[in-house]
């Protein structure tokens, strides 16, 4: 497995996409930026200078394959 130092990650050039599951919930949404290169990276909207969550592209396949079998619920 290949080991990245993640602080050093350039968030410039993220297109930020919101979740259609996010709806219209009163602000709740979970918004992901899937462009960049190697990686995933997932914020609140409500927070876009906030934290950031980085994940590898396979981590964030196997997240939402998770999601998808109801491991979550």
């Amino acid at each position: 497995m290949e080991s990245r130092d993640l602080t050093a990650v350039d968030l410039s050039m993220a297109v930020w996409k919101k979740s259609t599951r996010s709806g219209n919930n009163g602000g709740q949404c979970v918004e992901v930026a899937r462009n960049l290169p190697g990686i995933v990276a997932v914020r609140d909207s409500k927070h876009a200078a906030g934290p950031v969550l980085l994940f590898t592209r396979d981590e964030w396949t196997a997240f939402l394959g998770g999601v998808k079998d109801g491991e979550f619920d």
